[in-house]
């Protein structure tokens, strides 16, 4: 899904660099404003572990594979806010260190995985609470989908290939990953719950209450 250098237009990816650091400057001011210093490193924390599941794959059929995206776990722990940040700063580090995404698709890669992603998970979230694995599961298919349908978008309208040809494509496969990305993004919310990271339902909650 990264985007590389080369396949979309100017108009597009510049509209899109706009859009995201738009939502990037917000995103940190959000985050400046609800987080405390002790809670903090959890960003980073969420941001290391994140890069690292990327680099595993996982087949999905017909010689495809896929991988973490993470929107979905991110939410569930950091917000969509917190989330953006931490996505966006691992996007920034595969681009520039890994050649993984274009540089001038930067920008787009930022607003199809760690802006739409995340906050269609936590449309999901919103509706089902963060209480139910079925949701968790939703929240992380649909946040492929979605930042599959976005790229699909892009690509159609830079001129690269017809809409009627790419959306089906795209949408099919990452329909299956999306399938990967639920499991997953459901086991490693299991497993943080136990050793005692908590929700970013939970966390609101005890910020309000100061």
């Amino acid at each position: 899904m990264h985007i590389p250098d080369g396949f979309l237009d100017a108009k597009t990816w510049l509209g899109a660099t706009a859009l995201s650091g738009a939502a990037l400057y917000y995103a940190l001011k959000k985050t400046q404003e609800r987080w405390e210093d002790r809670q903090l490193p959890a960003l980073g924390t969420m941001a290391a572990f994140i890069f690292a599941a990327q680099m595993v794959n996982f087949p999905v059929g017909g010689g495809t594979s896929g991988h973490l995206l993470g929107a979905a776990l991110a939410t569930f722990f950091l917000g969509p806010w917190g989330a953006n940040v931490v996505l966006t700063t691992v996007l920034i580090i595969q681009a520039l260190l890994f050649a993984d995404g274009g540089i001038t698709a930067l920008g787009a890669n930022v607003l199809n995985m760690a802006v739409i992603g995340p906050w269609v998970a936590q449309g999901v979230y919103s509706l089902v609470g963060y209480r139910n694995l079925g949701g968790t599961f939703l929240a992380a298919w649909l946040s492929i989908v979605a930042a599959a349908l976005a790229c699909s978008l892009e690509l159609a309208f830079s001129g690269i290939v017809p809409l009627r040809l790419v959306v089906p494509a795209m949408l099919g496969w990452h329909s299956l990953i999306g399938i990967g990305e639920g499991l997953i993004t459901c086991g490693v919310v299991i497993f943080l719950k136990r050793i005692g990271m908590v929700p970013f339902e939970t966390l609101s909650l005890e910020v309000q209450k100061r």
